[in-house]
């Protein structure tokens, strides 16, 4: 039974890992199939369409609307009766005859019209459409600016990958010399020169590490799902980092908020939106001028036209009071207008205050990492050290044991201090972006 049990475990670990391919991938080949293949610049590039298509809905205020139809009646009506008989031009004195205007046969008119609209001068619909034009822009700005979170996105996803990786690496290390401390101290026990505790204690190291490591290995796993999601890869692959986790080099002065960042730009355009839509309520009271013409043909038979006529004029209309609902609307436009003003200088005081907080985090991880590479040269040394004198018989199993796990612990926290201090530099680089 055991032995099956074996077959069957190998066989599910062997079938887990033919699962899932490793590839290898750089930063720039990720970056790459995020902005090519991912989802979100996708969304963005919709929601500016969407924009796209209520300004050209605004240009109605500017272009002609043209209608066509055709229709067909029979009637008996006494009105439309002559009416439809004056319009085909087949009147005669005979039908003037009372006894026939007021008890007129059946008809048949069909007529064909053709018709225009032209708006001339609507003042509200030039400011709802500079209004579109503002949102239209808004969303050119916030689909730019989610492209520069990308790649901070893919800045922080791919350095955790590393991170991930130099932990597994760390713990792969630290479990192989505990294995060959628990090898010694077995060979140390039989000799009688070891007490069982200290071997029990080798025992838990080791099998803590292995322990870690699944865990570390798992943690991989989970972020590479991550990077797929990201770049929209359906496959089932674990990824490999191609670069090194190692502290960048680059310098970044200090800088402000640049007003001509993508995101500010954005909350700009969206203010002066809300502010011409206030503008185009208000000018809802004023009178609109609009052109209209038509030409129709008309005959008594199906698909003929021996009479025709045209019709060109203007409206001048006002809508004096429409109960209260337009007063309303542009009270709710002004309000939403001062709204989107506190919001857009309540965002230019956060986004100065996140720029700080960023430029303090970048001073604090740069002086960590000084300091937590000096701590692991230090520890380094010490086990160097212990591990000579653990071999001579010097030291206590105990002590070399716990200087493993300082240094294991060391090495994690400088390359999480690698990585804190390389993501706060994107960060910087990400707030003061132009």
């Amino acid at each position: 039974m055991r032995i099956l049990t074996s077959i069957l475990l190998v066989f599910l670990i062997t079938a887990t890992g033919l699962s899932q391919e490793t590839r290898t991938l750089s930063k720039q080949d990720f970056l790459q199939h995020v902005l090519e293949n991912g989802n979100l610049l996708k969304i963005e590039a919709q929601h500016v369409k969407e924009a796209k298509g209520d300004l050209n809905q605004a240009n109605a205020v500017f272009l002609p609307s043209i209608s066509a139809s055709y229709t067909g009646i029979t009637t008996t009506n006494p009105l439309i009766a002559f009416g439809s008989k004056l319009n085909q031009e087949v009147l005669t004195p005979s039908d003037f005859d009372p006894q026939l205007l007021n008890n007129p046969e059946r008809i048949d008119n069909f007529s064909t019209k053709l018709e225009i609209r032209q708006p001339l001068i609507n003042m509200d619909g030039f400011f709802q459409r500079k209004a579109a034009r503002s949102k239209y822009e808004a969303a050119q700005y916030k689909a730019e600016r989610t492209r520069d979170y990308l790649e901070l996105q893919v800045e922080e996803k791919y350095m955790q990958l590393q991170l991930a990786y130099k932990m597994v690496e760390v713990i792969e290390r630290s479990g192989a010399a505990s294995e060959e401390n628990l090898r010694i101290a077995k060979n140390s026990f039989d000799q009688g020169l070891l007490q069982r505790s200290d071997l029990l204690a080798a025992e838990v190291q080791a099998m803590e590490m292995e322990n870690r490591l699944r865990y570390a290995q798992s943690n991989v796993k989970n972020i590479s799902g991550q990077l797929s999601v990201l770049m929209n890869d359906k496959e089932d692959v674990v990824f490999h980092p191609a670069d090194k986790l190692e502290p960048a080099g680059e310098v970044i002065a200090m800088d402000s908020i640049s007003s001509e960042r993508a995101d500010i730009r954005a909350m700009r355009a969206a203010t002066t939106a809300y502010e011409q839509q206030y503008r185009s309520n208000k000018m809802s009271f004023l009178p609109r001028l609009n052109a209209f013409g038509s030409y129709e043909l008309y005959d008594n038979e199906f698909l003929q036209a021996d009479a025709n006529g045209y019709l060109v004029g203007a409206q001048l209309s006002w809508n004096l009071f429409d109960g209260n609902k337009r007063i309303a609307k542009t009270g709710k436009s002004k309000a939403a207008y001062e709204r989107s003003n506190l919001e857009y200088e309540q965002y230019l005081a956060e986004s100065r205050l996140e720029l700080e907080k960023a430029y303090r985090m970048l001073n604090d991880a740069g002086n960590e990492l000084i300091l937590s590479e000096k701590a692991l040269n230090q520890y380094e040394e010490s086990l160097r050290i212990r591990k000579n004198r653990f071999r001579e018989g010097l030291e206590r199993t105990s002590d070399l044991l716990f200087a493993e796990a300082k240094f294991a612990e060391k090495q994690l926290d400088y390359h999480q201090t690698v990585f804190q201090y390389n993501y706060a530099l994107a960060y910087v680089r990400f707030l003061t972006k132009k």
